[in-house]
């Protein structure tokens, strides 16, 4: 890609490359590991295989919304999206490739020709929070790359790019940071990346203690996908981070 590419064009390569990545992944496993467990709690592999293709799906949604300016939520309910996902679970590893590979071609297919003022519009995610069209490349990868290690097939946080891991590491601390505000029982704690020097404080008190590590081994921990034993310091207890 030349540097003179537009913006949302790299971004969307980028997509493009992690969602190969996953489905390379994807492809090295067998009927019997789609049923194993995920590393999400209740859910196998197949979960999160159904997840993934039915949240290409969503944001194809919300582009719709994006271009045409007629609203389009994210999902019908929280409960339609719920039961498609336990509905596609146990589906053998051939469907689930079918599906995933033809809902990120969707999504990608309806990024790739969007018109530069869709990218401009004002949408909503499935929380309900106005976000601008651009955001929702973002949030596809976000999705591809945290669940490709919930896969639990291989991929790990260490394999997740540098890039991505230097723009998630401060939005995660900054979500933490707002959810222990608002809970006065919180342990205050800061955090530092001994590799790239980020720092930052998650509580609204003076922070008693520093956890440190690699950023990448931070951002896992703080997002729920690692325990954080290569991590230094007195680890407290997370709030949930969404």
């Amino acid at each position: 890609m030349t540097s003179d590419a537009p913006e949302t064009t790299v971004q969307l390569d980028t997509v493009a490359e992690a969602t190969t990545r996953f489905l390379d992944t994807a492809r090295r496993l067998g009927d019997s590991d789609v049923t194993g467990p995920s590393l999400l709690p209740g859910w196998t592999r197949g979960h999160v295989l159904a997840h993934l293709a039915r949240n290409a799906d969503s944001l194809v949604n919300l582009l719709i919304w994006a271009r045409t300016g007629n609203e389009t939520p994210q999902y019908a309910s929280m409960q339609i999206r719920d039961a498609d996902i336990e509905a596609g679970a146990p589906r053998p590893l051939a469907d689930q490739l079918a599906d995933n590979e033809a809902a990120a071609t969707r999504w990608l297919t309806l990024a790739m020709e969007a018109p530069p003022e869709a990218w401009e519009a004002i949408v909503r995610t499935r929380q309900g929070r106005p976000i601008p069209a651009t955001e929702v490349i973002w949030m596809r990868l976000q999705e591809v790359e945290i669940h490709h290690v919930d896969l639990a097939a291989g991929y790990q946080p260490a394999d997740w790019p540098t890039d991505f891991v230097t723009r998630l590491l401060p939005r995660a601390a900054a979500d933490l940071a707002k959810a222990a505000a608002s809970d006065p029982g919180a342990t205050a704690f800061a955090i530092h990346a001994i590799d790239t020097d980020f720092t930052a404080t998650i509580g609204a008190e003076a922070p008693s203690r520093t956890v440190s590590g690699p950023a990448t081994s931070l951002l896992a921990w703080l997002i729920g996908r690692s325990t954080g034993a290569d991590l230094t310091g007195d680890l407290p207890a997370l709030p949930a981070w969404k």
